[in-house]
């Protein structure tokens, strides 16, 4: 496994040497930094488009709130029984919409608002008083179902961490790891499923940041650091001219993103995002590029200990019972989820689901 990344790494040095030299200023900056805070509004508009019996929909609400994310309210209308439900584990937030079996055209529309505010960690400064609890940490370390720790993903990350001491060291070799042996793959449903152990059995690395994100918090968790995955969604361009990492339009009903976060002592909660890297490699260029290429390395270094906020947090939630469902958990809580009073619905199929999800940034 050291030997791949090690040939890898050769492959792309040997890249960027044949490259044409590219000057500063045709190249893409990437440096999100805390500077003011933008307010948005998003509206989920959800049918139920083949009803039978009791209808439902569970509609996921931003529920994190932190120093770089406000949440300022929700409101609904539509032809049902509308009301917040919580996850108990996580606390993820959600607006559940029951209709009757005598609605044949069940209709809800969700408003959410919030702030957020760019995320940069300055590795300068530590401070040894921000440490993690006992509770927390346990808390954050465990397995999930799609997120084991034992086996060959303790063993993975036990080979790439192998002579790292510090849980910095540790963190940093688990996302290049990463960035340098995955890949985005465009074929990928939605945000992908998050199955860590069967890509790591498998050997296909491939897939979308709800699977290369998972293992970021995987490899993580299995040797001792506090991680876990942030679901989320675009709602808006990026402004620093990445187009593959912001929304293109004001329709963001595809535009769900999970995030990751790892706990540092000394830096607390620290923002990662090694799938955007990749997502960059692939999308960005009209045609896919590499890691070699000028335009990738500012996002690799920027997105170990940063976020660009044009995403909202939805939740940290995994293994999400939905509230008066009998059907089956959900790995996680990113996309509307939904039932005709027959069977759960594909939250990918809008023939038999249908939802719209728009954006808005809220001028001051």
């Amino acid at each position: 496994m050291r030997r791949r990344s090690f040939l890898q790494a050769g492959a792309a040095a040997s890249l960027l040497s044949t490259l044409p030299r590219v000057s500063f200023a045709e190249q893409l900056p990437f440096d999100p930094r805390p500077a003011g805070w933008r307010t948005f509004e998003i509206k989920t508009r959800v049918e139920i488009l083949k009803p039978q019996g009791v209808s439902r929909a569970w509609v996921p609400l931003p529920s994190v709130e932190s120093n770089w994310q406000k949440l300022i309210g929700n409101s609904w209308s539509g032809n049902g029984r509308t009301s917040i439900a919580r996850d108990g584990k996580y606390g993820a937030a959600m607006a559940v919409t029951e209709w009757s079996a005598a609605e044949k055209a069940p209709v809800v529309e969700v408003t959410s608002t919030f702030s957020t505010i760019n995320r940069a960690i300055d590795f300068s400064k530590r401070d040894p008083g921000l440490k993690v609890d006992a509770g927390t940490a346990k808390f954050a370390t465990a397995p999930t179902e799609l997120i084991p720790t034992d086996g060959i993903v303790r063993k993975t990350a036990y080979e790439i961490t192998r002579g790292k001491s510090s849980d910095m060291d540790k963190a940093r070799a688990i996302y290049e790891w990463i960035v340098d042996n995955t890949q985005r793959n465009p074929k990928t449903r939605g945000c992908g499923v998050g199955d860590i152990k069967a890509m790591l059995d498998s050997g296909d690395l491939t897939g979308k940041c709800a699977d290369l994100n998972a293992l970021m918090v995987g490899l993580c968790r299995s040797v001792g650091i506090p991680a876990r995955d942030v679901y989320g969604l675009r709602v808006a361009k990026s402004e620093f001219g990445y187009r593959s990492l912001g929304a293109g339009t004001a329709n963001v009903t595809r535009a769900q993103h999970c995030r990751a976060e790892i706990f540092l002592v000394g830096y607390g909660w620290v923002p990662v995002d090694p799938a955007d890297v990749r997502k960059v490699v692939l999308e960005e260029r009209a045609q896919p590029t590499n890691l070699a290429d000028p335009i990738v390395p500012p996002v690799r270094r920027k997105l170990f200990g940063a976020w660009e906020m044009n995403w909202v947090a939805l939740n940290e939630a995994a293994d999400v019972k939905l509230p008066g469902s009998a059907g089956a958990k959900v790995g996680f809580l990113m996309y509307p989820q939904g039932e005709n009073g027959a069977e759960r619905l594909d939250p990918l199929d809008p023939d038999s689901f249908k939802y719209t999800i728009t954006a808005r940034e809220l001028k001051a």
